[in-house]
């Protein structure tokens, strides 16, 4: 009795159809192999906005809100969540970033907050997942350091905005 070769097996790398790489053939999640493309300068900017009432729009203003600084703290908390993005994302690749750059708006007209974050690094992958996350915790610290007065405020709008560098260019959201 004669036995057939084993099936060859695909290798971790082979992607599934469909272009989603963090997914092996098999449909296991993987980390992205980068080790093969090139370092370019990588930046990616992205923002995102909290609603709240018009009287919690005025504290944040008259910098009278109880826990103190709302804008300043919650600045400090996005550069961090940039930094630690690796941490909290299972399969993001711990990158070595070179600037990150954090700024917020009074919108008196929607009563919010926007948060725009612009991360940079000199790297094989980009630094979008970063810009994200940087604003999705400043955001949050803008909530958590409210929620006392406001329980009522939406965080949405979270996209990113555009991203430079690497094998695919340059990328820019529509509107």
């Amino acid at each position: 009795m004669t036995s057939a070769a084993p099936a060859p097996q695909p290798s971790p790398h082979d992607q599934p159809s469909g272009g989603l790489t963090h997914f092996d053939a098999q449909g296991q999640a993987q980390m992205v192999d980068v080790s093969a493309k090139n370092e370019t300068h990588r930046i990616a900017r992205a923002n995102g906005r909290i609603r709240m009432l018009p009287a919690t729009l005025e504290l944040i203003r008259s910098g009278s809100a109880k826990k103190g600084d709302v804008i300043g703290v919650a600045r400090i908390a996005a550069i961090q969540a940039a930094k630690r993005t690796a941490d909290l994302i299972p399969l993001c690749h711990p990158l070595p970033i070179t600037r990150v750059t954090v700024e917020f708006e009074l919108d008196a007209a929607d009563n919010a907050v926007v948060c725009t974050a612009q991360v940079e690094t000199l790297g094989r992958t980009g630094v979008e997942m970063e810009a994200l996350t940087a604003v999705q915790i400043g955001l949050l610290t803008v909530y958590d350091m409210c929620k006392a007065v406001d329980r009522g405020m939406v965080i949405d709008a979270v996209r990113v905005l555009e991203k430079h560098g690497g094998k695919s260019g340059s990328w820019s959201a529509a509107g």
